[in-house]
């Protein structure tokens, strides 16, 4: 974590004491920073530009499985459409298409 977040976090923990308290200032600010330092070492965070790249990617990786799942939602409509507009009539020249439930049975 950023040592500026750490001191930040540090004075506004000392402003929250009370008066009485702060003529030990010195002692409970080395105190605090090391406390949140150690403890805030021990957490798995990563860093802003780290999120955000992370969440772009995400972004991109659902975008692609929408376009993909549209995709194969126009395939099977077009599979399971009326006779002889199924498989043999696309672009796709006939060849190796099988049927939905062909594979699995004939075994």
């Amino acid at each position: 974590m950023d040592p500026f977040r750490i001191d930040e976090i540090a004075r506004r923990l000392l402003e929250s004491l009370p008066p009485a308290l702060r003529s030990v200032q010195q002692d409970l600010e080395s105190n605090f920073r090391a406390v949140l330092r150690a403890t805030l070492g021990k957490l798995d965070l990563v860093t802003r530009e780290e999120f955000d790249a992370q969440t772009k990617v995400l972004e991109r990786t659902r975008a692609k499985a929408d376009a993909l799942e549209a995709r194969v939602a126009e395939l099977e409509k077009s599979l399971s459409g009326p006779p002889g507009e199924a498989a043999g009539s696309g672009s796709g020249g006939g060849g190796g298409a099988a049927s939905p439930g062909a594979g699995p049975a004939s075994r």
